[in-house]
């Protein structure tokens, strides 16, 4: 029960949330004895909590007279239904002094904009985009690296109404089309390619595969990375570099449509790992009301602050971090592979770049973890403030390897929601304490509950994370869901009138959370609810194992846990190692996570964000079809689950 790390006396008046406590104290009367009072007092007054996160950030718009219409349906509720805004003069109203954005790549190009810089880039960008009558509703689709231009071109669309949408450019042709073609785009971006491990990757075939596919694109702007723009453009239908649009226009200023509060923003996709993508439409004021709450009051950025989250354009994370300019906030952006030269390269950059929000995946952490790394030796890590964590449940090692290893003052914040929702459900609070494999609390605003199958809360006790409340960041719409079937089946199926997120998480006795894996990939053997990330936290302790993958195989009439284990160089599954494995989980978790076979696999297969895919896996061992490999990183790992002959016995 000892903590971690505890925020000091003084971080804990300085803190943002800190004062935005004080605020509701003072106009609402809100009970600020504790974080718990608080978050309860930010989901009973709903309204008020949101006027006020409205007011207190500096939301630039008409914010109109009412707050929240059908307040107690979910789907259906409304915010701010009287107000207008526009997402990108939001994020480029804060324009200080300084970098806007810093980019590196694994090439080791390194470019900076200040603010002044991008400002001018999106204006020529609206300029262009204006020219071919692009305006509000229409979908501007990119297939683009992490880069300054993916963030120009976004702001320059939205600025116009327009709906973004964004993939990384080592998807597969399928993989694109299953996404793009679903919402019709009127212009595509691209790349001419992109590096990874070392590597120059060109992509001008993939896009002469894609193209032709997209019938509804206008035109084609091609940007830069390898040297090649004007020659990949030059081979493609209405295309052009991206130099040669940018020529044609001077610096004007910058104009931006005020829109409805819940204007699309963005078309996120779900990862398509069991069929074709869900089309997710996120609102430009809830998108932008959510993220403002959590980098000013759960992650405490700041203007000036330097913020990194190593991420896709494919990933809802590269939608988090953009919305850090809206703060104010210095981007750095990284593209390439976080191990190439070598795993040192983002504590390198972090020390270089004086980063003070250093936010990255699950599986990275363990990954340096196990690369022997000690960055709390080797660099100079002073400015960095928070250590985030998402992706996947954070285990309990690797909590503690991050206090040990990388740096001992820090908030380490383990945060979860999803790509449903653009933003977290639970996630870091500044001024509580850190405990081990912990999430620390649910977000502000945010009814989250854990329900047994009953329906009823639980606390102490593994179920279904549920929300009973509406809150901003709920999708507008699933895109060609007319009715909104599609959308309700998603999320409202299960309890009636609360969203159901498909996690299965538990509270702690701290107020804390442990998210125990997807709901859908738990184990049920002998009728018993198990999540995986309950055996990953045993055996991913043990040296021998790089990484796990647990499903449950459907046998003799019961289930039965499976467990792949991907070992280190040298390292043979012998009965020894299986002794060991099933040892460390029988005691660290208990008897009935033990598994009843093990297997060892060369790979083991993920999204393109880094996410195992235990469901998939699950239906090749049983010879079901796969429905779309193209979500994945490394499809061709599925072939080895297939007919394994360990399991069929």
């Amino acid at each position: 029960m000892t903590p971690l790390w505890t925020p000091s006396d003084e971080a804990i008046r300085e803190a943002a949330m800190t004062g935005l406590m004080k605020a509701a104290r003072d106009r609402f009367d809100a009970p600020t004895g504790s974080y718990a009072e608080f978050h309860r007092w930010s989901v009973d007054n709903r309204e008020d909590f949101w006027s006020l996160v409205w007011d207190d950030c500096g939301v630039v718009g008409e914010k109109g007279d009412r707050v929240l219409a059908d307040g107690d349906r979910m789907p259906g509720a409304r915010f701010f239904p009287d107000a207008k805004l526009n997402f990108a003069e939001n994020l480029l109203a804060k324009a200080g002094e300084g970098d806007a954005l810093v980019f590196r790549g694994e090439d080791k190009v390194e470019r900076r904009l200040s603010w002044a810089e991008l400002r001018a880039l999106v204006s020529r960008l609206q300029q262009h985009f204006r020219s071919l009558g692009i305006g509000e509703g229409d979908r501007v689709a990119a297939m683009m690296p992490n880069m300054p231009e993916t963030i120009a071109a976004m702001l320059a669309a939205t600025s116009l109404g327009a709906i973004w949408s964004s993939c990384s450019p080592d998807f597969g042709p399928k993989g694109v089309l299953d996404r793009f073609s679903q919402i019709e785009p009127v212009l595509f971006i691209a790349c001419d390619g992109y590096w990874y491990n070392g590597k120059e990757q060109d992509i001008s075939g993939k896009l002469a595969e894609i193209l032709p596919s997209l019938p509804t694109v206008k035109g084609t702007i091609i940007v830069d990375y390898l040297g090649r723009a004007g020659e990949t453009a030059a081979a493609l239908p209405d295309a052009e570099a991206l130099s040669a649009v940018l020529d044609r226009y001077e610096e004007k200023p910058l104009e931006f449509n005020r829109l409805p509060f819940s204007h699309p923003l963005y078309i996120l996709f779900s990862s398509g790992t069991t069929g074709v993508p869900k089309c997710i439409v996120h609102s430009a004021g809830g998108t932008l009301l959510q993220h403002l709450k959590e980098h000013r009051y759960h992650a405490g950025i700041r203007a000036g602050d330097r913020v990194f989250y190593f991420t896709t354009c494919g990933w809802m994370m590269w939608n988090w971090l953009v919305s850090g300019l809206a703060s104010g906030a210095t981007l750095l952006l990284f593209d390439g592979s976080p191990f190439a030269p070598d795993a040192r390269v983002l504590f390198d950059y972090a020390e270089q770049e004086g980063m003070t929000y250093f936010g990255t995946s699950a599986k990275y952490i363990d990954a340096v973890r196990k690369e022997g790394l000690r960055p709390i030796d080797t660099h100079e890590l002073s400015t960095v403030r928070v250590i985030s964590s998402t992706g996947s449940p954070l285990s309990p090692e690797c909590f503690a390897y991050v206090y040990d290893a990388i740096k001992r003052d820090v908030h380490l914040a383990s945060i979860s929601g999803g790509t449903d929702i653009v933003s977290c459900f639970v996630l870091g609070v500044p001024i509580l304490p850190v405990h081990v494999g912990e999430i620390q609390g649910a977000g502000l605003g945010m009814a989250v509950e854990v329900w047994n199958d009953d329906g009823g809360p639980v606390v102490g006790e593994k179920g279904e994370l549920v929300c009973t409340k509406p809150f901003p960041s709920m999708p507008v719409a699933f895109w060609n869901d007319s009715d909104g079937t599609k959308y309700r089946a998603a999320y409202f199926e299960r309890f009636d009138n609360v969203w159901c997120h498909g996690d299965f998480a538990e509270w702690t006795a701290n107020g804390g959370m442990i998210i125990h894996g997807r709901s859908d990939a738990t184990l049920n053997p002998g009728g018993v609810r198990i999540g995986t990330a309950e055996i990953y936290n045993q055996v991913e302790q043990l040296p021998e194992v790089l990484e796990a993958l647990c499903i449950g195989q459907e046998w003799d009439n019961d289930v039965r846990v499976v467990l792949f284990v991907r070992l280190a160089p040298g390292t043979k599954l012998d009965d020894e190692l299986q002794k060991k494995i099933r040892n460390k989980i029988r005691t660290g978790a208990s008897p009935r996570h033990v598994p009843a076979r093990i297997v060892a696999v060369t790979d083991i297969p993920r999204t393109k964000s880094g996410k195992i895919v235990e469901l998939a896996v699950r239906e090749v061992v049983h010879g079901r079809p796969v429905k779309n490999k193209e979500a994945l990183a490394n499809p061709e790992a599925l072939e080895l689950f297939r007919e394994l002959p360990e399991l069929q016995a």
